[in-house]
């Protein structure tokens, strides 16, 4: 018969929980996302409650990010709670900056501010065209190929300047 794993300490889960990959953009983790949106220890009963929210309502990486929380609390002895909220939807403005920069350095541009009332309810219009710089060079000058690319929340642009195809991670 095997016994449950002795608890770790509460700093050693925070840490493995601040590494966990997104499963579709495994060079940034779901802290830096912005998923991850709080941690809530109960020492009493070896519970930690995780609230994360999904980068949008049909994201079809959730169940797995849900599953590698839950198993990361388990492995270190805990009993994992973990919770989906959609309320406030996530915005991209939840990223951390080491996240944003992790996904120049791969290869992706990085959103850029939310733009003004997305999440209060109203629709933004704007006329002008945004820019988007090149990961690989850093132009500006650079165009809209497709509104989605490889997930919903990228869209594919290509720089006219060096010509590189790339990956947009779009401001919600």
């Amino acid at each position: 018969m095997t016994s449950a794993p002795e608890r770790a300490p509460l700093a050693e889960v925070l840490r493995a929980l601040g590494e966990i990959p997104d499963p579709e953009i495994p060079v940034i983790t779901l802290e830096d996302l912005g998923v991850l949106r709080s941690v809530t220890p109960d020492e009493e009963h070896g519970r930690i409650h995780v609230e994360i929210t999904p980068t949008y309502s049909g994201c079809p990486a959730m169940e797995v990010m849900e599953g590698q929380v839950a198993r990361v609390i388990a492995l270190r002895g805990w009993e994992p709670v973990v919770e989906r909220r959609l309320d406030p939807p996530w915005t991209t403005d939840w990223m951390s900056e080491a996240g944003k920069e992790k996904l120049r350095a791969f290869g992706i541009a990085p959103p850029g501010p939310a733009a003004p009332g997305q999440h209060d309810g109203t629709v933004g219009l704007s006329l002008s065209v945004r820019q988007v710089d090149c990961p690989s060079c850093g132009s500006s000058d650079t165009e809209e190929l497709a509104r989605f690319g490889s997930t919903a929340c990228k869209a594919l642009r290509r720089c006219r300047a060096c010509l590189e195809p790339f990956d947009e991670f779009k401001p919600l």
